[in-house]
């Protein structure tokens, strides 16, 4: 009977619906703990807790330059015999909260001040680069001069202060770090803008030698392949690993698999290299005008190496010198990543049809700035210029569609006729079409023109940073994650439902079924996809419901 069936059917869905719940807090209580301890990893190996770090003393390379990573291994590991320990420098501007290691410069921890590690929690702010017992992920810089290698080892740097911060009315901060050897004064200068996440390293070189010197900044980014903790939906793998721009490529990327079989080298005028993860980067740019050389390299250890070495500068006697590049570690914010140099932006991954979704970004952001200060109804606005853009093209195909389902008694009589006879069905199928200028092809325009709408839509949404931790309304507090309560994905399913109810219905059994079972399916799957692109979804079936009842009263009404 159907009503047991339905009962059945009713039953599993709502056991399905509660496993689902269950599993979600099943991940959330299990959901593994992430040390964020920073540690610096001196004194043979072993972790010295973020307060504390030992001093070095610095190298010479062929033309008199310490080197630029003193008493530590290419990889970043620790050698044994390490000085006393020095306290970490510590710098808060209001968007950066920075650990500065005095053995070398070193930024060892980042957090981001204005993006909180989960929603609503702004004590405790997202970590972007840290060194704990578990994970390393730092900046490193240096000089480099004749034969010295750039993370060959550290020098110990000395600082007037260890804590500094970017005062109420003050734009910009500078923290210098300071070595006097051999007749050389080296000066390590950080320079932080506010409401700026972009950092410029500079080295300030005074040559009281007799004879001229040889240096040029160098740096990296040294980091473990560890996953940082992502809920993106389910099947979804945002992109973890290197990004350079290459003179063949403005965008070519490697993940750390790749990087370990297939080891990049490459010379470029100007030029980036980025660490990139979902939403956030970290990225080394060096001077534009110069060549430089880029490197991603394994190094042992389950570490990696990333980063870059620029020409060397010529420091007479009693001369002074200065050669810098600059460090961004911030979210993937497309406008300022434009301007720091060209195609840093395009580490915003909005995949093969970026050309679809980058002007969608700029209307959905535009939409935002000056209509609505509210992400969801941004998206909504978004969807409805798409649709009004679209119509025109997909009006035949709703005319086609609304012509097959008023002639749908005519079809069906046909089918019954010959139903013996399925050649001759054809062709008076075909005759009825011809007459009625049906065309059977046409409903699947509208559908075909929303797919790639919709693929490049779902990227960007995916790689938007501003829509991390977005509310839109009442239990909708982050449109980046799926819907809590998977309200939206129900009300999804239901106007897919309703949309075709207004669509003709396939005259063969077999595909009636089927069809009747996609807004199940589709319902099924968006449980998990972020609340904004169901969003967008459910705006899309909402405005092809009355794009399709309007041209549906509109053939009737000339068919009359």
């Amino acid at each position: 009977m159907d009503w047991q069936r339905y009962t059945l059917v009713g039953g599993i869905a709502a056991v399905l619906l509660a496993l689902i719940f269950q599993w979600n807090e099943f991940q959330e209580r299990h959901a593994p703990e992430i040390d964020q301890t920073t540690v610096v990893h001196h004194e043979g190996g072993k972790g010295v807790e973020a307060e504390t770090l030992p001093s070095g003393q610095a190298g010479n390379n062929a033309d008199g330059v310490p080197d630029a990573a003193s008493g530590q291994s290419e990889s970043g590991l620790p050698e044994v015999g390490a000085a006393p320990q020095t306290q970490l420098i510590t710098v808060n501007t209001d968007v950066l909260t920075l650990l500065i290691d005095p053995k070398g410069g070193d930024i060892v921890k980042v957090a981001l001040r204005k993006y909180y590690e989960e929603l609503n929690t702004p004590d405790r702010p997202l970590i972007l680069l840290n060194q704990t017992r578990s994970h390393t992920y730092i900046a490193r810089s240096g000089l480099m001069g004749g034969k010295g290698a750039c993370t060959a080892g550290r020098p110990q740097f000395s600082s007037d202060a260890t804590e500094y911060a970017l005062k109420e009315g003050q734009d910009t901060l500078t923290v210098d770090l300071k070595q006097q050897q051999n007749g050389i004064g080296f000066t390590k200068r950080f320079t932080f803008n506010r409401s700026d996440y972009l950092v410029k390293v500079s080295y300030l070189i005074d040559n009281e030698r007799s004879k001229p010197l040889l240096a040029g900044i160098c740096g990296d980014i040294l980091r473990d392949d560890r996953e940082p903790p992502v809920d993106v939906g389910i099947g979804v793998s945002p992109f973890l690993g290197a990004a350079l721009h290459t003179s063949e490529e403005n965008y070519f990327k490697q993940d750390f698999e790749d990087i370990a079989e297939s080891p990049t080298n490459i010379s470029i005028e100007g030029g980036w290299m980025a660490m990139v993860q979902h939403y956030f980067l970290s990225a080394w740019v060096p001077n534009q005008t110069e060549r430089n050389d880029f490197h991603l390299k394994p190094v042992g250890n389950g570490l990696f190496s990333m980063g870059f070495s620029s020409p060397q500068l010529r420091v007479e006697p009693g001369q002074q010198g200065v050669v810098e590049a600059s460090f961004y570690a911030g979210p993937k914010d497309v406008f300022r990543l434009e301007e720091i140099s060209p195609y840093l932006d395009l580490t915003v991954d909005y995949g093969w049809l970026w050309w679809l979704a980058k002007p969608m970004f700029r209307v959905l952001n535009w939409i935002h700035e000056n209509i609505v200060s509210n992400w969801g109804w941004s998206i909504i606005l978004l969807t409805v210029f798409i649709k009004a853009l679209l119509f025109p093209l997909s009006a035949a195909g709703l005319k086609s569609m609304a012509r097959m389902r008023k002639f749908a008694p005519q079809m069906k009589k046909l089918q019954e006729q010959y139903k013996d006879n399925r050649q001759k069905l054809a062709e008076e199928t075909m005759k009825l079409y011809r007459k009625e200028k049906i065309n059977p092809v046409g409903g699947c325009l509208p559908l075909l023109l929303q797919m790639p709408v919709f693929i490049g839509l779902y990227w960007m949404l995916m790689e938007t940073v501003e829509l991390r931790h977005a509310p839109w309304i009442l239990w909708i507090h982050d449109l980046s994650v799926k819907d809590p309560y998977f309200i939206l994905p129900v009300f999804m399913g239901l106007s897919m439902w309703l949309m075709q109810k207004l669509q003709p219905q396939p005259t063969d059994p077999t595909q009636a079924k089927i069809m009747q079972l996609m807004p199940v399916m589709m319902t099924f799957f968006f449980l998990w996809f972020p609340a904004g692109l169901v969003l967008y979804w459910i705006a899309n079936n909402l405005i092809s419901i009355a794009q399709t009842w309007f041209i549906n009263k509109q053939v009737e009404a000339a068919t009359k």
